[in-house]
């Protein structure tokens, strides 16, 4: 198999789930889009040192880290307001995305130790590995991350209504 063939079907297997996991990463569907577009463009300049059994974890890697680059840069160009926007009242249809809200409300890092952890099922080595920080920071930022999505308000209003 050539080194074009090897990549594409690499792609054609995995690439609903990188896409799957730069979406509970960015959470909106053309930045999870262009993280993965981005990721895999990487990886087809390395794909010749990287091909192999499983490249899965180091096109992951690159897809974190880019997610990283992402909002470090986005980071540095935010500028703080005195006025937050409205955001309005809650309808029925928005009550089911409530965890999701609560999660975009986490710190990154936080977000993307569940997002791998739970969502992606990744055992606390591999996320500990991909995120580049050791398996106690992992396990720390889970820890804190699920602690405060327990007081979100928005996902409380809804445990006391049941």
């Amino acid at each position: 198999m050539t080194t074009s063939e090897g990549f594409d079907a690499f792609v054609d297997s995995r690439s609903s789930a990188l896409l799957r996991t730069a979406y509970l990463l960015t959470r909106d569907h053309a930045l999870a889009e262009d993280l993965c577009q981005t990721a895999l463009a990487k990886a087809w300049f390395a794909w010749s040192r990287i091909e192999g059994e499983n490249p899965e974890p180091y096109v992951r890697r690159i897809l974190m880290n880019t997610y990283t680059s992402w909002w470090r840069r986005r980071w540095n160009n935010e500028i703080p307001s005195a006025e937050l926007p409205d955001t309005g009242a809650s309808t029925s249809a928005e009550d089911g995305q409530d965890l999701w809200a609560a999660l975009g409300r986490l710190p990154r890092r936080q977000r993307a130790v569940l997002v791998l952890r739970y969502y992606e099922d990744l055992t606390e080595t591999e996320t500990a590995q991909l995120l580049g920080v050791s398996v106690g920071t992992v396990k720390s930022q889970a820890s804190k991350a699920l602690a405060k999505l327990r007081l979100d308000p928005a996902l409380l209003s809804e445990e006391t209504s049941r």
